[in-house]
């Protein structure tokens, strides 16, 4: 019997709208955003396990953006064999995990890729070759202030910003933890050189992360949510310390800064994902 198209139709009809529907879902975008504030992890939070399972979690806890570990991506290489490694591994790896997380229905943001002294001019330059491969306009670093005038000048190249990210080693004038610290890399560097504010280190170093993100916001690009104690005091699961984790958010609300507020999960606790859902309820709260 000759199959008509009404036939063929009717036919394929149900297999045609399920296929979809399973398209639909997979490319769907998990909201987090809160209030105006977008809610996220840094998938630091998620050491505990391999990039694919870490974005298992993200999902199963309802994070819709993620600022990407460098040690979700490289290989656990000695030094030498390490940096070799970043100057030659094809930026088609980039691209898959770029892929990743699309199909995860979650928003990559940022790429932590931390620039050190010891960093080749092509390890540098590779940083940012990585982070448009991954579709992402931001890098954050873990990095120190006498790399900024080797990283300006490749960060105009490929037009993306790079936030310092600080600590709370205040005795090292070399390692990113003060204000000053951070004007070092902004204050006669390009609009590409900014922050990303860790506001429980910053806190424990002994400054105000609310005072620092108002006057400061043109230039922040990620937050770093953890709940510190104050003089260099130890990690606590949120709400337990003393870091001004609801005045950041609320200020966030309020002004309606677009900076994403990225859960950095450090506390000793059982289960990252536990963790991460108990870290993601408290932001939702304290942004009611």
């Amino acid at each position: 019997m000759m199959i008509t198209p009404v036939s063929m139709t009717r036919r394929h009809f149900h297999k045609i709208v399920a296929g979809a529907a399973a398209s639909q879902l997979l490319l769907a975008k998990i909201n987090s955003v809160v209030g105006g504030v977008q809610l996220g992890v840094q998938s630091y939070s998620f050491r505990d396990r391999p990039l694919d399972a870490a974005i298992k979690a993200m999902v199963e806890v309802g994070l819709g953006e993620c600022e990407l570990w460098q040690g979700h991506v490289e290989p656990k290489l000695k030094a030498k064999e390490l940096s070799a490694w970043r100057e030659t591994v094809s930026l088609d790896e980039f691209a898959k995990v770029r892929k990743q997380f699309a199909d995860a229905g979650i928003t990559l943001y940022a790429y932590n890729y931390s620039f050190r002294d010891n960093f080749s001019d092509k390890e540098i330059e590779r940083g940012f070759e990585m982070a448009k491969a991954l579709g992402v306009s931001i890098l954050t670093a873990s990095s120190t202030v006498s790399c900024v005038p080797r990283i300006d000048p490749v960060a105009q190249k490929y037009k993306i910003k790079v936030g310092f990210h600080g600590h709370d080693n205040t005795k090292d004038p070399n390692e990113f933890s003060t204000p000053e610290s951070f004007s070092k890399a902004m204050d006669g560097h390009s609009k590409y050189m900014c922050v990303n504010l860790d506001i429980g280190h910053f806190f424990a170093a002994g400054f105000d992360p609310v005072d620092y993100l108002e006057k400061h916001h043109e230039r922040i690009v990620t937050l770093h949510i953890k709940d510190r104690k104050k003089d260099h005091g130890a990690n606590f699961p949120f709400g337990e310390g003393e870091t001004p984790i609801k005045g950041v958010l609320q200020l966030l609300k309020t002004k309606h800064y677009k900076i994403p507020a990225n859960i950095e999960y450090e506390y000793k606790g059982a289960d990252s994902q536990a963790e991460v859902t108990k870290c993601y309820q408290y932001m939702k709260q304290a942004l009611a």
